[in-house]
């Protein structure tokens, strides 16, 4: 079954989100396995990112990943909302 995290990190602007997915490619990091797909919404200064995984495992592999970035880069993630995905339509 597929999960939906949620965050909403305090003040997560467009150039610290675009900073982190350059720092995960660089890494080899992204695409990750398992990330159906990724979207980052909100304005500029105060954006939200949702992410659908195909499981919690892989979920896990790319936090251990991503956690490092976002210290290193002094963004709080917040509390992550972690949802069982009841459906996907698609066009």
């Amino acid at each position: 079954m597929s999960l939906l995290i949620r965050f909403a990190p305090p003040s997560l602007t467009g150039k610290k989100y675009d900073e982190v997915v350059r720092r995960l490619r660089e890494d080899g990091v992204l695409p990750a396995d398992g990330l159906d797909y990724e979207i980052c919404f909100g304005s500029d200064d105060n954006l939200k990112v949702s992410q659908v995984w195909d499981s919690q495992q892989q979920l896990d592999a790319f936090s251990e990943r991503l956690m490092p970035i976002l210290a290193e880069l002094g963004i709080n993630p917040g509390e992550p909302e972690l949802l069982e995905v009841h459906n996907i339509i698609r066009r």
